[in-house]
């Protein structure tokens, strides 16, 4: 059974967290090279606190993907440390979740899900699953080139608000990402184009799938 669920920092266990931290320096540190702190071969800042919740996908209690979720009324990534990229940042208010430090590892993806399952589309389509459920109005994040290749390949109707060069001088973008039933219905038919699943298991909250499926 493949599993994306939600759990919120205070109900993180040690060997969890000790799991996703370091995934994340291997992505972000090791394979991006990004200008992250890291300790003890983990990766985790400031953000990393109660007001996060992390989206994970989980098979056989291995960890494959992850990302993070903070309410943009909280301290966050967009009007924190990436805010020195944009010449302006102007994030309504309202009932909205910044997302960040989204990442597959590709190598457990291969060996665990095999090559056919599109394990990106289906945390993107998680996103949007979540937010519905918990009733929230849009996510903000900011993206590389690269990954907003990738969002728009999804079928996701995003929409680029802002864009800014990073501290290595290339162009990143802060997006919106809308979470309404028709980018829900988008993503999760592009998903099934294969007919695999059954025509709402993939809408649900939290997403499950069963294995047998999952490496068809």
């Amino acid at each position: 059974m493949l599993e994306i669920f939600d759990v919120n920092h205070t109900l993180l266990s040690e060997t969890k967290s000790e799991e996703l931290f370091t995934l994340r320096k291997e992505t972000f540190k090791d394979r991006l090279n990004w200008a992250v702190q890291c300790t003890d071969g983990m990766e985790f800042d400031q953000y990393d606190n109660n007001n996060t919740t992390y989206l994970f996908g989980i098979k056989d209690n291995t960890v494959i993907c992850s990302l993070r979720f903070i309410e943009t009324k909280y301290p966050n990534m967009i009007t924190g440390t990436f805010f020195p990229y944009f010449k302006e940042i102007n994030i309504p208010e309202g009932n909205y979740l910044e997302s960040s430090r989204f990442f597959v590892d590709k190598s457990r993806a291969k060996d665990i899900l095999g090559n056919e399952y599109p394990i990106s589309s289906m945390l993107f389509l998680s996103m949007i699953n979540y937010s519905k459920d918990k009733g929230y109005d849009g996510i903000y994040t900011i993206v590389s080139h690269p990954m907003l290749t990738i969002l728009k390949r999804s079928g996701w109707g995003i929409r680029v608000v802002e864009q800014g060069l990073s501290e290595k001088e290339e162009r990143v973008y802060l997006v919106f990402l809308p979470v309404d039933d028709e980018n829900q219905e988008a993503l999760a038919r592009r998903i099934n184009r294969s007919g695999t699943f059954m025509s709402n298991e993939l809408k649900q909250w939290p997403l499950r799938v069963p294995a047998a499926i999952a490496q068809a």
